[in-house]
């Protein structure tokens, strides 16, 4: 895997989970795919929309966001990160307390890496 690559990826991984904690929409903006699909811990699929939607509206309010236990791995022009997420706050009107391992897809546009695909699992 490229070095520039894999370091410009985990930097976008640091700003996305600083953008969720923040609720920084434009940063989200940035580093979401417009054509973005991603599974939640219910099965439910969202879309870039939707889950803007949901941190403008304020039902999304997270006061941890840590995390531990990165992969990265380079598929073609795509790479797949693996991470677990300690995350404590409110989201869609739950109280949540727990660690989640999120798996997300970022492909690279222009220069700037986007992620496309993901999903969370919780580990508790």
């Amino acid at each position: 895997m490229d070095t520039s690559n894999k370091t410009q990826v985990i930097a976008n991984e640091k700003k996305l989970l600083e953008a969720m904690k923040s609720n920084n929409l434009e940063l989200l903006d940035q580093l979401l795919h417009d054509d973005l699909l991603f599974n939640g811990p219910d099965g439910k699929t969202a879309t870039k929309a939707i889950d803007m939607a949901n941190y403008r509206s304020g039902n999304i309010n997270l006061h941890t966001v840590e995390s531990s236990d990165l992969i990265l791995n380079a598929i073609n022009d795509n790479i797949v990160v693996a991470v677990t997420v300690e995350i404590q706050g409110n989201y869609l009107g739950q109280e949540i307390n727990g660690k989640f391992r999120y798996l997300r897809v970022w492909q690279r546009f222009e220069n700037n890496w986007q992620v496309i695909a993901g999903s969370v699992v919780s580990l508790q």
